[in-house]
């Protein structure tokens, strides 16, 4: 590979690895597909060659590639279409409708080896809503969310004869966050232990912050109603990161195998992987309480009225982390210009997403008054998930319609893993069927471009707590692929 060649590559990976990587997904938070080529036939990719996206869907198919390199680049856009509601409110819609999504690969099949590097974006979540909506809980500040998760991967693929393929991947793994959440008095009250007249339904908190507050109550706070709203905050305006940010790896492993010469069969194995805590410093919990400014400063009461308390700390969000998926597919050469192809993955969010948890720890110092006896102080908040596992089918079909020109269609189905019960506005990643189509234009010898396209229909779910959302989606996928 000459000087050009190699510069071309490594501004590719630069790009790829300095781009945002928080979006919107529709296998939970998993996107349908990875790569145009499986985006177009529903997400199957476990049994044909579907470049070098393999390394997101199934190393062992970068066997079925000719010899030589090969370099994909391309652009995704996820547009979902998000409104929560609930009685006697106006609709809140949400404003984050369209995330961008670069990817790159490059992999080089010299003899029995296939070998590379891919960046991706493995996916994710996002909503914003408005500071007049009623999720906002009376704070009047803009909440949303921003979850995102990449992967830069190391591959390596061994062709065991000319029918079987064996491989696995190395991946080092980043993840950020952005969440602006803000929660009313009463949810709030839920979340406290029993002794302090909680049930704990939804979720708890727990630590110094809450036994300090709770020890004012009927001495400075009011006994009938003492917190109006609470919010956590921590978000920034990059375009590449969220606020609170973590790393570490996992792996992946697969194998393909041909049967005759019009069948072929792959498996693969994602590893759960092995993140830190995503973690910030730059973080905020704020309280409005119904307070006796009097009986509080040690005087005669002044009577009770809404103040509020931002406390700054550093907040850590413990324990996120993405599931294993295992899966296994078939493709099926009908013609010599027709291929169809069927996976089936199961996807452990079980395992990962039965809680959101999160400790705050306030700054020794804090600028504002009130909060000083909060200084040095934490807060524990658990919200329950309790996510299902989930079987996702796909299913497409590839037809050469020219030398040139394939056209591609599919279905990727699946069910919601998210209970209705702990259905959270910031977190829907409620979409179960996905309808795909694309197609792909061989330029010349060395260059080509592929396409895809999924529409999600809308689902509708309400959780225990009165609140609708509705999610539908809108999703498409570019690349260019140079071969060397």
């Amino acid at each position: 590979m000459g000087f050009t060649k190699k510069r071309v590559i490594s501004m590719a990976v630069v790009t790829a690895l300095s781009a945002p990587f928080a979006a919107w997904a529709t296998n939970g938070m998993n996107l349908e597909a990875y790569g145009p080529i499986a985006g177009g036939m529903g997400g199957a990719a476990f049994a044909y060659d579907n470049g070098t996206a393999a390394v997101m869907n199934n190393p062992a198919t970068l066997g079925m590639m000719e010899e030589g390199s090969r370099l994909d680049v391309a652009v995704g856009s996820l547009g979902p279409d998000i409104s929560s509601s609930t009685a006697g409110m106006p609709d809140a819609d949400s404003s984050a409708t369209a995330f961008y999504m670069p990817a790159v690969g490059w992999v080089k099949k010299r003899g029995a080896l296939a070998y590379g590097v891919g960046v991706f974006a493995q996916g994710g979540m996002g909503t914003e809503y408005d500071a007049n909506s009623f999720l906002t809980a009376g704070s009047n500040e803009t909440v949303r969310s921003e979850v995102g998760l990449g992967r830069f991967l190391i591959p390596l693929s061994y062709s065991v004869n000319e029918r079987l393929n064996i491989a696995g991947s190395l991946d080092y793994v980043w993840a950020s966050m952005d969440l602006k959440m803000a929660m009313s008095g009463a949810q709030f009250g839920d979340m406290l232990a029993p002794v302090y007249g909680g049930t704990q339904e939804y979720g708890t908190a727990s630590g110094s912050m809450v036994d300090s507050m709770m020890g004012m109550v009927g001495t400075a706070l009011d006994p009938t109603g003492p917190v109006n709203w609470a919010r956590f905050d921590f978000s920034n305006n990059s375009a590449f990161l969220g606020e609170a940010y973590g790393n570490g790896f996992a792996g992946k492993l697969g194998i393909t195998y041909k049967i005759g010469s019009r069948w072929s069969v792959g498996a693969t194995y994602h590893s759960k992987t092995r993140l830190g805590d995503m973690t910030t410093g730059n973080a905020k919990v704020s309280m409005s309480v119904n307070m006796d400014l009097g009986l509080a400063g040690g005087g005669a009461s002044t009577g009770y009225t809404a103040v509020g308390i931002p406390v700054s700390g550093k907040i850590s969000v413990k324990n996120f982390q993405w599931p294993e998926t295992y899966g296994i597919g078939a493709a099926f050469q009908a013609t010599d210009k027709i291929m169809i192809a069927a996976d089936v993955k199961r996807i452990g969010w079980a395992s990962v997403m039965k809680n959101f948890e999160m400790r705050f720890v306030a700054d020794a110092t804090q600028a504002n008054p009130l909060a000083a006896g909060f200084a040095g102080q934490t807060l524990d908040a658990v919200m329950f998930q309790d996510w299902e596992d989930q079987t996702v089918f796909a299913l497409g079909a590839s037809f050469q319609t020219t030398e040139e020109l394939v056209l591609r269609i599919g279905y990727n189905g699946s069910t919601n893993p998210v209970p209705d019960k702990y259905l959270n506005p910031l977190f829907p990643a409620t979409i179960e069927n996905n309808y795909t189509f694309g197609g792909g234009y061989e330029i010349n010898n060395s260059s080509s471009v592929n396409a895809s396209f999924t529409y999600s229909p809308e689902v509708s779910a309400t959780s225990a707590q009165g609140v609708t959302v509705s999610h539908s989606q809108f999703n498409w996928q570019v690349m260019y692929s140079h071969l060397f």
